[in-house]
């Protein structure tokens, strides 16, 4: 494993690395995403195998330009607005394969559609641009486990399984993308994220809500019950620690360990939420991790699902 900080060397010495089926985790404006050539099979691959991912799990196809999106998928005036309105940024289109896609069909874990997401991010647009390539890129860490935002995270979580980390510093949104199904003649929400549902619904109208869609048909990330998890138990809407826990608190938490936005800031919530969760899940003096109420509101609502999943029941 090579960490480097992300410049235009490393950059195109990662896409050297892409090219020829490698491994690179780079960042984006959500979190760390372990990358690899999405035309290539045995390199999509290498990622379920570096993750521990299952393979019915699909993974998200990141691109450079709207214009990439073309070879790869179907588009409709649906898919126009939205691009125009939040590419590039933190929204995953799903959209209907074309029968002539180059990606892996392990990218769509054996479905008829493909999710595709533009990253607001130079170094992962540089990369991208570098390598010529569409670039299957789940978060970079061991699968169900708390999503980097750091490279260290990365380092931490796959080791010597990765080939390259490219270090751009910390990730500026830190939960994962708005994931949306557009494939079909109902707007989905199956994941929330930074862009909100309300957002969305200012530019296409009314969306479905299915991000507790059956896991038999799961077509994006972060649809499975238990996920993000600490190997802290987990307990949610706590006013106060109990004896071994520490408290994750937000706003006002009088004995909190750590706070993920003093100022009850949800956006500064957001950002801090999976590198507080695993600095209090490596701390090593801990029995259980409790976390304060959450507000249900704009991103308030992605932070509370990624919050639900860690907390579930492990398969």
């Amino acid at each position: 494993m090579i960490v480097k900080r992300a410049t235009a060397d490393s950059i195109k010495e990662a896409a050297r690395l892409l090219r020829s089926g490698g491994l690179v985790a780079f960042p984006t404006e959500t979190v760390y995403g372990l990358g690899a050539d999405a035309t290539d099979g045995k390199a999509v691959a290498r990622i379920f195998a570096a993750k521990g991912r299952p393979s019915f799990n699909p993974l998200i196809v990141h691109v450079a330009e709207t214009a990439w999106v073309k070879p790869l998928a179907h588009t409709d005036a649906w898919f126009d607005k939205l691009a125009a309105a939040f590419w590039p940024g933190p929204l995953t289109l799903v959209l209907r394969r074309r029968a002539d896609c180059a990606a892996s069909h392990l990218v769509s874990a054996g479905l008829d559609t493909i999710a595709l997401r533009m990253p607001d991010h130079a170094v992962a647009r540089g990369l991208l641009r570098a390598t010529e390539r569409p670039l299957a890129a789940p978060s970079a860490n061991a699968s169900g486990t708390i999503s980097p935002t750091l490279a260290q995270h990365v380092a931490d979580s796959l080791g010597d399984k990765v080939d390259m980390i490219l270090d751009g510093g910390a990730c500026k949104v830190g939960v994962e993308s708005t994931v949306l199904d557009i494939s079909g003649e109902v707007a989905a929400l199956l994941r929330p994220g930074a862009v909100t549902a309300e957002q969305i619904t200012s530019v296409i109208g009314p969306v479905d809500h299915a991000a507790d869609a059956n896991v038999s048909a799961l077509k994006s990330p972060g649809q499975l019950a238990s996920h993000y998890a600490p190997g802290l138990p987990l307990r949610l809407n706590a006013r106060d620690a109990r004896a071994g826990e520490a408290l994750l608190g937000f706003g006002v938490s009088p004995g909190a360990a750590l706070n993920l936005s003093v100022r009850g800031d949800l956006v500064e919530a957001a950002a801090n939420l999976f590198a507080m969760m695993r600095a209090l899940d490596d701390a090593q003096r801990f029995k259980g991790m409790a976390v304060s109420p959450i507000p249900a509101t704009g991103i308030g609502i992605a932070i509370n699902d990624r919050l639900k999943r860690a907390a579930a029941p492990k398969p």
